[in-house]
């Protein structure tokens, strides 16, 4: 088995580069203010690019990407994946419909956020902003991968990837900041959890987490 470990550790160190230095923004700052000044200039090609890009982290992704290694890898990178978006999305939507079902989204503020740019040609929600579904789902999934892969210079592409996912909520104004800040550490720790379950403690020894299920059927 891989060294997933390292893996785990430098997909959590570039999170937490990249995080520490956001919240620190976001407790001196404003968030309406960041917001509007985040998005105070969009690119026509930004704009395009966000718009689509955004959905690779949409639940049905990692739903067929774990199907797709269940028939192909085994039953522990299907769990991997399936465990570490799933239980995230169970979180993250008791934390926004619930705890935190108060908390709206940018479009509710449209006259407080002045003239930024909004992106056109999307659905702007209103409400249930935090914390960020798609930034949470996005971390979630890209650890995942970056340990069933099993090769640890693809922990920090596929961090920066869910970085890029994450920014791309906050683009579209769909979420403040903090609310894909919150998403990120909740699918990040997700993931290590999950890793921690199934490659380090003693259910990793598990045989038949290592079980194909075309290997199998074809014995």
């Amino acid at each position: 088995m891989a060294d997933t470990r390292s893996i785990v550790r430098w997909f959590g160190g570039t999170w937490l580069v990249l995080a520490v230095p956001l919240l620190i923004l976001l407790l001196a700052t404003n968030k309406l203010a960041l917001h509007a000044s985040i998005n105070s200039h969009h690119t026509p090609w930004a704009d395009a690019f966000f718009r689509h890009f955004t959905h690779v982290a949409d639940g049905w992704v990692p739903t067929v990407l774990a199907l797709l290694l269940l028939l192909l890898k085994d039953l522990r990178s299907f769990l991997m994946l399936g465990l570490s978006s799933g239980l995230s999305a169970i979180v993250v939507q008791t934390l926004k419909h619930g705890v935190f079902a108060d908390m709206d989204r940018p479009s509710k503020f449209r006259e407080a956020l002045g003239s930024m740019d909004w992106v056109q040609g999307i659905d702007q929600y209103q409400h249930f902003s935090f914390p960020s579904g798609h930034s949470t789902a996005a971390f979630s999934m890209c650890i995942a991968l970056a340990v069933v892969l099993g090769h640890r210079r693809l922990a920090v592409p596929f961090a920066l990837m869910a970085t890029v996912l994450a920014f791309s909520r906050v683009y579209l104004s769909q979420h403040f900041p903090q609310d894909a800040l919150a998403g990120s550490t909740l699918g990040t720790l997700s993931g290590i959890a999950v890793h921690h379950w199934l490659y380090i403690s003693p259910f990793a020894k598990k045989r038949w987490l290592t079980c194909n299920l075309l290997r199998r059927q074809n014995q």
